[in-house]
């Protein structure tokens, strides 16, 4: 009996700019909020040397989140720049 793979969904220009806006836009984010001072340790009943092992972790990991809920618009203004250079070239 032959396996076929199951079909992938086709993924159009639009969509991987979009995706890359919201990459670039996360990026951005997590370096804000390192700047900000999230991530760094704690005096006081903070989590040692593991907690600043994986703070940077949780750092991208919430940049990506705030991103994909509609961070703070960055990633529209670089989709739709984008777009306008694709469409041009």
């Amino acid at each position: 009996m032959k396996v076929t793979a199951l079909p992938q969904p086709v993924q159009t220009n639009a969509d991987k700019l979009q995706a890359a806006a919201v990459e670039l836009e996360a990026t951005f984010l997590a370096e804000m909020l390192k700047s900000a001072g999230l991530g760094e340790s704690r005096d006081s009943f903070g989590g040692g040397a593991g907690e600043d092992q994986f703070s940077s972790f949780l750092v991208q990991h919430q940049a990506q989140q705030l991103a994909q809920s509609g961070g703070v618009g960055l990633s529209e203004i670089l989709f739709n720049s984008m777009m306008e250079k694709f469409n041009d070239g």
